[in-house]
């Protein structure tokens, strides 16, 4: 089985593939993965749930924009997220439900770029790449 994501080589920033089954397991394991570039910090008690909604003209704007939501929540809100269950999903919406814990959070990524951005489909899974501005 392939793995959800791996890391991958770049020059100036950081970079990373994430794959899915279907597209919303995609998004899962692209939010996944962004966090796992995230120092980890002190670990938080108080468990939070957060809802989400994002909109994007494409499926690719659209996963730029889900993750950069979650950054953005990720700090203003000082919490860091550990699982995403996708409400509803098109090309161009995108509703979620958020679960992590409530810490002050490191910040390394400062954004997710459209930079190589590509996602496509191969006989078995979703597959994103992904450049972060670190």
């Amino acid at each position: 089985m392939a793995p959800r994501s791996q890391e991958i080589e770049h020059t100036a920033d950081r970079a990373f593939t994430a794959r899915g089954r279907d597209v919303p397991e995609l998004f899962v394991h692209a939010a996944q993965s962004m966090f796992k570039l995230q120092p980890r910090g002190a670990r938080g008690s108080q468990r939070v749930e957060r809802d989400v909604e994002v909109v994007g003209a494409d499926r690719e704007t659209l996963l730029v924009n889900w993750l950069n939501e979650l950054l953005f929540l990720s700090e203003h809100f000082q919490e860091r997220y550990d699982r995403f269950e996708i409400l509803d999903l098109t090309e161009e919406h995108l509703r979620a439900r958020l679960y992590g814990r409530r810490l002050p959070t490191m910040r390394t990524i400062k954004a997710v770029t459209f930079h190589n951005l590509a996602i496509r489909h191969d006989r078995r899974h979703w597959i994103a790449t992904l450049v972060v501005d670190v």
